[in-house]
């Protein structure tokens, strides 16, 4: 099966597509392989709520595991990090050389910490600490949210030669402040005396979300400036973002860690499937398109990309004026950002936890049927 060209213009222009998903199946089928060699799939995110869905459901893949960790004695936690751990590593050893080719900028695939611990510094590196031991691959990227007990936590860990995703990013103010944790973290690194070469890390900020909460506020104020605003807060929140990001390159305090041989913490643009079925399904990939820059997408988002996608060049660098000016609009309507990506970041991260506990007892339940 042939590449489609939009795939490869992206690819060209410096965007890394990843896929928002994993599970077992799709491991063991030749599924995964099959989107790398065909669909440009060059690193994988995972979250609860991919796990909860990959596991909790019909799927036969981990019935053998479960069987052998249920008369181990297992408990439901124990259970759910091998089997995590177990898909992560199989799908780390499987962009390897993707790892090894792209001097690691690519072939990554992430684990999240307990989205229970997301309000708990200490525990969130300690945990962190151990999936990167327990994985053990140097491909995996280990996943903390930007919570305010997150930054201390992104410093800490990063500053151990972990390679991390921070995860969970909505705001401007709050991704300002990864950016900072970020370096904070390498500087450290150093002082400790890791090599800087092995460490990687990506930031997520999360994009169609935002669209959808304030499209909301937008529809409650029915005038046809606000109406005319819809869907332009996310886009524009993210090319902000990007201008942050470039800013923070072009630093000396940034230029120090590069000629140490540090890797720059590559804006990652999460949750980039469309939840308004009336926007272009390519929106959130076409209109984010920047020279290293990562994308990571629903299966269904990639095969739309696929399928029609048109390929518009960089629509990231220079916009930065255009999108101030949007939601300097907002702001002029009542639309508060930093309100509403404190909104999103608390249902965020209430909805991981929500579905890891629900994993949880999945499994529980399970391994007592198997008992």
């Amino acid at each position: 099966m042939s590449i489609p060209k939009v795939l490869t213009q992206l690819t060209d222009l410096g965007v890394s597509m990843w896929l928002d998903d994993l599970n077992r199946d799709r491991i063991t089928s030749g599924s995964l392989q099959g989107l790398i060699d065909t669909r440009c799939v060059r690193g994988v995110t995972t979250n609860p709520t991919i796990f909860a869905k990959a596991i909790s459901g019909h799927s036969a893949a981990y019935d053998a595991q479960l069987t052998s960790l249920a008369a181990a004695g297992a408990d439901a936690e124990g259970a759910v990090r091998a089997m995590t751990t177990d898909d992560v590593r199989s799908a780390c050893d499987l962009f390897n050389d993707l790892f090894i080719s792209s001097g690691g900028v690519d072939g990554h695939v992430s684990i999240e910490v307990d989205p229970r611990l997301a309000h708990d510094t200490h525990a969130t590196i300690a945990q962190a600490r151990e999936l990167w031991d327990e994985v053990a691959r140097p491909n995996v990227l280990i996943k903390v949210p930007a919570t305010l007990a997150g930054l201390p936590a992104i410093t800490e860990v990063l500053s151990y030669g972990i390679s991390v995703n921070v995860t969970l990013i909505f705001s401007l103010e709050r991704y300002a402040a990864v950016l900072q944790a970020w370096q904070a973290g390498l500087e450290k690194a150093l002082l400790r005396g890791h090599e800087p070469t092995g460490i990687h890390s990506v930031a997520s900020f999360f994009v169609s979300r935002l669209d959808t909460s304030v499209d909301q506020r937008l529809t409650d104020l029915g005038t046809a400036e606000a109406l005319q605003l819809q869907g332009s807060a996310a886009l524009a929140s993210a090319r902000l973002a990007w201008g942050l990001y470039t800013d923070a390159l072009s630093q000396s305090r940034w230029s120090l860690l590069r000629e140490q041989g540090a890797h720059p913490q590559r804006p990652l643009w999460a949750s980039t499937g469309v939840k308004n079925p009336a926007y272009d399904d390519t929106r959130y990939v076409i209109g984010l398109a920047a020279p290293g820059c990562v994308n990571t997408m629903p299966e269904k988002t990639l095969m739309a990309v696929a399928d029609h996608g048109q390929f518009d060049g960089d629509t990231v660098t220079d916009t930065q004026a255009a999108s101030a000016d949007v939601w300097h609009r907002l702001n002029e309507l009542g639309i508060d950002q930093a309100q509403v990506c404190a909104e999103l970041e608390a249902a965020g991260v209430a909805s991981f936890a929500d579905s890891w506990q629900d994993l949880l007892d999945s499994v529980d339940q399970r391994l007592r049927d198997l008992k």
